[in-house]
């Protein structure tokens, strides 16, 4: 058995502040990453290739950044159950080390990991929580229960003290020529492309991949929109957000990282108005945390409803409506450039999203797990946690104290697109448009046939009432 250490990098893409990385390093000069294409996630139907292409480009910045430390990262492309400990027991590995995660699949993966690895005799170092600032098991009710409801998450979860970033990976010792050879003939392979793995993307990233490119977004954005953040982050016309969710996604940058950018930003604050805006922000790093949480204590999320009304609710199935939402025709010009948005770079902002859920979900009825699919297989920050607890919290299926929350995409449009500005960019037909019809939707049949968008699908007024009268039968019927 030999001092080395295999550092299995899952989600989280860099060499900077990763606690995982940082202890194999304390525990050995030789430290090597591996990081696994599993087929059983690539070959999903809900995988985006927007988000394939960013995470190839971000794994060509890591094995950079091995290189420039004085090692490898070395690239498998098969089930990691199998594929892991047989690359170490190959090389003769001490360890294997990597971060916990919170998902389903990723929890019953791992525990198949540490099995066949402790029928090889080699150790395991699997409970270091990265992509998290407090694990599941440190926030807790009073009465020891995981929180359901995100407010006293925020107060039990920001009362507590917070860590600061691990050390950066600046050199370790690699593997051999005839170690290197030996990893081949275990499976590791050449980097490929995303098309060399049949995922075609052509239109660009909102984020360069990498740690760096992360690093200076967050320095960005923490010296410029952060101080302005609570109320520019609803106009998707406005540069307000960090665009940082596919790093986080991957975690191309570390939380702590993160966290101690915003505690930065507020020791160099010098109005409470400002301070404001960074702890608005430092509150949706905790509403991530609170879906990672509450993914982990409730796994059966990833399979439907949290609330019971919900589990059986009588959605309406109609292809038609289904396909022009997702192609961005509903008639409705806020809902339309935000699908058309997501469907040409592959993000949308934050506010559409919350937009385009409820018109679904609450406009035309439809199962809210068809549109969390399609945003899966559109979006670069596609995560499970995020993904479900947005959706279902649009879809008032979730952990959300208000019974009912629906959205009128006139008034949501009017309020945060006044001057059509969002509209304009993604609708091009409908730029000539006068404002006040843009925003209201009050756009004549004529108007709408002469520039080729479509009339309306349906009246938001007598959905919204179908939907809450499907709500209360729903509700009858389960007392």
């Amino acid at each position: 058995m030999s001092d080395l250490i295999l550092f299995w990098h899952r989600r989280d893409l860099r060499v900077s502040d990763n606690t995982g990385l940082a202890a194999a390093r304390r525990q050995s000069p030789r430290v090597v990453g591996v990081f696994c294409l599993d087929p059983n996630l690539l070959e999903r139907d809900d995988i985006a290739p927007v988000r394939v292409t960013y995470m190839i480009g971000c794994l060509q910045k890591l094995q950079e950044r091995y290189a420039q430390a004085g090692s490898q990262l070395l690239i498998l492309h098969a089930n990691p159950v199998q594929a892991i400990p047989a690359l170490a027991e190959a090389l003769k590995a001490k360890a294997v080390f990597w971060n916990w995660d919170v998902e389903p699949y990723s929890q019953e993966r791992d525990r198949n990991i540490i099995n066949s690895l402790k029928e090889k005799g080699i150790q395991f170092l699997p409970q270091n929580w990265d992509q998290i600032l407090h694990s599941p098991e440190e926030i807790r009710t009073g009465s020891n229960q995981p929180y359901t409801v995100y407010t006293p998450f925020w107060k039990n979860w920001s009362s507590k003290p917070k860590a600061s970033p691990v050390e950066t990976l600046q050199n370790a010792e690699g593997l051999t020529e005839t170690e290197q050879e030996i990893a081949k003939q275990a499976g590791a392979k050449t980097l490929p492309s995303a098309k060399d793995l049949g995922f075609i993307w052509d239109g660009g990233l909102v984020i360069p991949p990498g740690e760096a490119a992360a690093q200076a977004r967050l320095e960005e954005f923490t010296s410029r929109a952060i101080t302005e953040y609570q109320e520019q982050r609803n106009f998707p016309a406005v540069d307000g957000t960090s665009q940082l969710s596919a790093a986080f996604k991957f975690g191309v940058i570390g939380i702590r990282t993160a966290w101690q950018a915003t505690i930065e930003a507020l020791e160099n604050s010098r109005s409470e108005e400002v301070k404001t805006n960074i702890r608005t922000w430092q509150q949706e790093l905790a509403w991530r945390e609170f879906y990672q949480h509450a993914m982990y204590n409730f796994p059966e999320l990833a399979d439907g409803a949290y609330r019971e009304i919900f589990k059986s609710f009588p959605w309406q199935t109609n292809e038609e409506h289904f396909q022009a939402w997702c192609e961005g025709r509903t008639g409705y010009p806020i809902v339309d450039a935000a699908m058309r948005q997501m469907n040409e770079i592959g993000w949308m902002h934050n506010r559409c999203r919350m937009i385009v859920a409820s018109f679904l979900t609450k406009d035309l009825l439809i199962n809210p797990q068809l549109g969390e699919k399609y945003f899966m297989q559109k979006l670069i920050d596609g995560d499970l946690s995020a993904n479900n607890g947005g959706w279902q919290w649009s879809a008032s299926s979730g952990m959300d104290p208000k019974p009912v929350r629906i959205f009128n995409p006139a008034s949501q449009a009017q309020k945060f697109d006044p001057d059509g500005e969002y509209i304009r960019q993604w609708v091009s037909e409908l730029r000539s448009m006068d404002t006040e019809y843009l925003v209201t939707g009050k756009i004549s049949p004529l108007e709408r046939h002469a520039v080729g968008y479509p009339d309306p699908i349906v009246d938001h007024k007598v959905q919204q009432q179908q939907f809450k009268l499907r709500y209360q039968q729903q509700k009858g019927a389960m007392a």
